[in-house]
C-alpha cells in the first residue's frame, strides 16, 4: 500500500515542471533589458543626428519590457496555481479510493471470456460509489482572503441601506418609527402546525423504514421459503408508505389549512428531504443484503444500527454511509454564527421584497398586460431576483448545512464547488447544489444507465433533468397554492437547451459573462411572472372552479377583466 502511494506521489510531482524563482526571473528580465538598452543605445549612436539619443524610444522600449515581465509573471503563476490544484485534486481521489489488494494486478492470472463478460456488465457496489473526506467549505476558505471578505461586508452595508431606507420612509408616512414585520409574520404563519406536522413525518420516518428494513433482510437468511415473495411483500409496503405517508399527509396538510408560503416550504421541503434519505438508505442496504443471502459470509446479515441510521436523517448528506470523517470537536461560536447569519439572510430577504418586489407588484392589477410591461418587469426583477439567489445559497448551502455539519461533526462540508466561476451550464449544474447532485447522479443518472446497460446516456441525462423540473415545479405549486410551470419550462427548454450548447468545452471569460447574464435573465423571469400569478391570484378570484380554470394562469386575463367590470361600472 505505501509504495503504491509513493509511487503515485512521484508521478503526480514528475507532471509539475520546476517553475523559475521570482529572483532568477528578475535577474534575467534585468540582463535582457541592459542587453536591449545596449544594442537601444548603438543602434541610436548611428541614426540620431547631433549625438543626440531618442529617450522617447528608450523608455517605450523600456515599459514594454516591463509589461511583458508582469505578464510573464502572471501566466507563470496561472499555470503553477491549476496545476498544484490539480495535483492535490487528484492526489486526494485517488488516497480515498485506494484499498489494499491481496495480490497484485500484475500476477492476476488471465481472465476467460466469461469473466470478462461479467465485468463488462458488472455494477460497483454502492457503498464505493462517492467518497467522503474531511474538507472545509469554499466560502469558510475564501472568507479568510481580505479582499473576498470585503464583498460579504458590501453586501452587509447594503442591508443597513435598506433597513434605513424603510425606516426612513415608514417616518415620513407615518409620522413614527414601525418596526413591525408583517410579512415575516404572515410568512411563518401557523407554525405549530408546522412543528407537529414535522415531527410526525420524521417520527414515521425513523420507524417505519428501518423497521421495513429488518424484517426484510431476516426473511433474506435462507429459513423462510420463497423469499422473493416477502421481498416483494415489503417491497409493496415500502412503496406504499412513500405514496401516502411521506408523500401524500405532508402536501394534503399544507393545502388543506392553506398554510402560508415559507411555512409551507418547510414541510414540503422536509417531506423531499428524508424522501430521499430513505431511497438512499434502502438503495445503499438493500444490495449489501443480497450479496450476503448469496454468498453466506456470516452468520447473519450486516444491518445498520439504529444510531448510525438516526445520524444519517440529520447529517447534510443524501448519500447514506456507516460511517462518515468526523471532527474531534464542535465549535459552538462558529454553530451561532452560523445561525446568526441565516436569521440575518432572512431578514434581508425581507427587506429585499419589501423594498423591491412589493411596491413593483401591489398594483399589478391596474396595468394592462403588454410586452412593453411585461420586458420591464422582468428587467425590474433581475435585482430582487438575483438577491434571492445569492441569499438562499448563502443561508442554506453554506450557513445551515455547516451549522448543522459542526453540531454532528460531520467533517466533509463540500456542499457547493465554485459555481460562480463556471463557464458552462452543465457545470453549473454540477457545482450548485452538490449534496442534491449526487443524489441525483448517484441513484437516478447511474441506475438509469445500469438499467439500460449504458445505451442511452441522453435519455439518462433527460430523466434526470425531468426528476429535477418535476419536483422543483411540485415544491412551487403546493407551497404558492397555484400551478404556473415557469420553472418547469425554464428546467425542460432553456435548461436543456444550454446544457448541451454551453457544455464543458466552453473555456474562458467570455462563457462565463453569457452564464451570469442567463443567469440573471431566469432570475428576473422566474420573479417577474411568479409575482405577477400571486397578485393575480388575489385580486381576481375564480368565478367557476373547473379543472381548466385552476390550470390556466390568471395573470393572463385579471388586467383585462377588472378593467372590463370598471368601464361596465
Amino acid at each position: 500500500m505505501e509504495s503504491g502511494v509513493d509511487s503515485v506521489l512521484r508521478s503526480r510531482c514528475r507532471a509539475i515542471p520546476k517553475m523559475p524563482t521570482f529572483s532568477d526571473l528578475d535577474s534575467s528580465l534585468e540582463s535582457e533589458s541592459i542587453e536591449r538598452e545596449h544594442q537601444q543605445s548603438n543602434g541610436d549612436n548611428h541614426i540620431t543626428s547631433n549625438g543626440k539619443i531618442e529617450v522617447e524610444q528608450v523608455i517605450s522600449k523600456k515599459l514594454q519590457l516591463k509589461r511583458k515581465a508582469e505578464f510573464l509573471k502572471s501566466d507563470l503563476m496561472r499555470q503553477f496555481e491549476g496545476q498544484v490544484n490539480d495535483f492535490m485534486d487528484s492526489l486526494i481521489e485517488e488516497s480515498a479510493s485506494l484499498e489494499p489488494a491481496p495480490v497484485p494486478a500484475v500476477f492476476s492470472p488471465p481472465l476467460s471470456d466469461k469473466e470478462r463478460s461479467k465485468l463488462r456488465h458488472f455494477r460497483p457496489p454502492h457503498g464505493q460509489g462517492k467518497q467522503f473526506v474531511s474538507r472545509r467549505s469554499l466560502l469558510d476558505e475564501l472568507f479568510e482572503v481580505n479582499h473576498i471578505r470585503t464583498i460579504y461586508h458590501m453586501f452587509i452595508a447594503l442591508l443597513i441601506l435598506f433597513i434605513l431606507s424603510t425606516l426612513v420612509v415608514d417616518f415620513i408616512d407615518e409620522g413614527r418609527l414601525v418596526l413591525d414585520f408583517d410579512l415575516l409574520v404572515y410568512a411563518f404563519g401557523q407554525f405549530p402546525l408546522v412543528v407537529c406536522t414535522w415531527i410526525c413525518m420524521f417520527l414515521s420516518v425513523l420507524v417505519v423504514p428501518f423497521t421495513l428494513f429488518q424484517m426484510w433482510s431476516q426473511t433474506q437468511s435462507g429459513s423462510f421459503n420463497h423469499p422473493w415473495l416477502y421481498s416483494l411483500l415489503f417491497g409493496s409496503v415500502y412503496l406504499l408508505y412513500q405514496a401516502l405517508g411521506l408523500c401524500f399527509l405532508p402536501a394534503y396538510v399544507a393545502v388543506t389549512n392553506s398554510l402560508p408560503p415559507a411555512s409551507c416550504f418547510i414541510i414540503i421541503l422536509e417531506q423531499v428531504r428524508l424522501m430521499m434519505k430513505v431511497h438512499s438508505f434502502v438503495r445503499e442496504n438493500v444490495p449489501r443484503v443480497q450479496s450476503w443471502a448469496k454468498d453466506k459470509t456470516s452468520p447473519s446479515p450486516v444491518v445498520p444500527q439504529v444510531s448510525q441510521y438516526l445520524y444519517f436523517l440529520f447529517a447534510p448528506t443524501l448519500i447514506y454511509r456507516d460511517k462518515y470523517p468526523r471532527n474531534p470537536v464542535i465549535r459552538w461560536s462558529y454553530v451561532a454564527t452560523k445561525l446568526l447569519q441565516v436569521l440575518g439572510s432572512l431578514f434581508y430577504a425581507y427587506y429585499v421584497f419589501v423594498r423591491l418586489c412589493i411596491p413593483q407588484f401591489r398594483s399589478i392589477s391596474l396595468q394592462l398586460f403588454d410586452l412593453r410591461a411585461m420586458v420591464l418587469c422582468v428587467f425590474n426583477s433581475i435585482l430582487p431576483g438575483v438577491l434571492v439567489l445569492f441569499l438562499g445559497f448563502f443561508a442554506f448551502l453554506h450557513c445551515w448545512l455547516n451549522a448543522f455539519a459542526e453540531m454532528l461533526r460531520f467533517a466533509d462540508r463540500m456542499f457547493y464547488k465554485d459555481w460562480w466561476n463556471s463557464t458552462s451550464f452543465a457545470n453549473y449544474y454540477r457545482t450548485w447544489n452538490v449534496v442534491v447532485h449526487d443524489w441525483l447522479y448517484y441513484y437516478v443518472y447511474r441506475d438509469f444507465l445500469w438499467v439500460s446497460r449504458k445505451r442511452f446516456r441522453p435519455a439518462a441525462m433527460l430523466f434526470v433533468f425531468t426528476v429535477s423540473a418535476v419536483v422543483h415545479e411540485y415544491i412551487l405549486a403546493i407551497c404558492f397554492g397555484f400551478f404556473y410551470p415557469v420553472l418547469f419550462c425554464l428546467f425542460m427548454c432553456f435548461g436543456m437547451m444550454f446544457n448541451f450548447i454551453l457544455h464543458d468545452q466552453r473555456k474562458g471569460p467570455i462563457w462565463n459573462i453569457i452564464m451570469w447574464t442567463s443567469l440573471f435573465l431566469g432570475q428576473g423571469v422566474i420573479i417577474c411572472l411568479y409575482s405577477q400569478e400571486w397578485y393575480a391570484q388575489r385580486y381576481c378570484p375564480l368565478k367557476e372552479s373547473s379543472f381548466i380554470e385552476l390550470l390556466t394562469p390568471r395573470s393572463w386575463s385579471c388586467e383585462r377583466t377588472l378593467i372590463s367590470d370598471s368601464e361596465r361600472l
